[in-house]
């Protein structure tokens, strides 16, 4: 089993920056990708930013490209995203979620894709 423990989250004014973390301890840490996801009250969970754990690739949804960046510490087996110029409508709960399979085709933006999840955090941001 693993397990995500995500923290960073809190209350900020528009147009300022946090930085969430997600921490995973258990089983031998090789994911094959590592994402985050955002869900707003009323909305479905969606899509934010995603890498492949071994490699450079980073993945981010429109809303947040140019903003928002995914990072990750393999020594500490920790993921992070960073978020700068934060709007109003970024304000949800902030999940990350871990892939370990390693067939088959990763579509990292599909829930479904991701094998563990973190408890979130939420992130609200005033206007």
């Amino acid at each position: 089993q693993v397990q995500l423990v995500e923290s960073g989250g809190g209350l900020v004014q528009a147009g300022g920056s946090l930085r969430l973390s997600c921490a995973a301890s258990g089983r031998t840490f090789s994911p094959y990708g590592m994402g985050w996801f955002r869900q707003a009250p009323g909305k479905e969970r969606e899509f934010v930013a995603a890498m492949n754990w071994r490699g450079s690739s980073t993945y981010y949804s429109d809303s947040v490209k140019g903003r928002f960046t995914i990072s990750r510490d393999n020594a500490m087996n920790t993921v992070y995203l960073q978020m700068n110029s934060l709007k109003p409508e970024d304000t949800a709960v902030y999940y990350c979620a871990a892939r370990f399979r390693w067939s088959g085709r990763f579509n990292y933006q599909s829930r479904d894709d991701y094998d563990y999840w973190g408890q979130g955090t939420q992130v609200t941001v005033s206007s």
